[in-house]
């Protein structure tokens, strides 16, 4: 059964930083592309980051860069989105998401993407 699982959520200060986890089961991750969305309430779900399969190609949404950074462990089947410099307007639920297909710079559209986990609350508050 193909599962990706998010952790590393949490209530951080502004300014703060965040790890996220997206841990795969049931198949490979260096089969797959590899995507990060948030979703805050009332706004619709927008494409954070996006990595290939293998060759660590990667994108960015124009806002973040700079702040988050996107990695793949595949030897250990994981994800990571690190975000630094924490701003209250990142607060959202954070979902990681893989796509079967090859690698393309529309890799932050959602609709690309295959298998969905069920997101990881961020708060950014002081």
């Amino acid at each position: 059964q193909l599962q990706l699982v998010e952790s590393g959520g949490g209530l951080v200060q502004p300014g703060g930083s965040l790890r996220l986890s997206c841990a795969i089961s049931g198949f490979t991750l260096d089969d797959y592309v590899i995507g990060w969305f948030r979703q805050a309430p009332g706004k619709e779900r927008e494409g954070v980051s996006c990595i290939g399969r293998r060759d660590g190609s990667t994108k960015y949404a124009d806002s973040l860069k700079g702040r988050f950074t996107i990695s793949r462990d595949n030897a250990n089947n994981t994800a990571y989105l690190q975000m630094n410099s924490l701003k209250p307007e990142d607060a959202a639920v954070y979902y990681c998401a893989a796509d079967r297909g090859a690698w393309t710079p529309l890799c932050l559209r959602a609709p690309k993407y295959d298998y969905w986990g069920h997101g990881t609350q961020v708060t950014v508050s002081s």
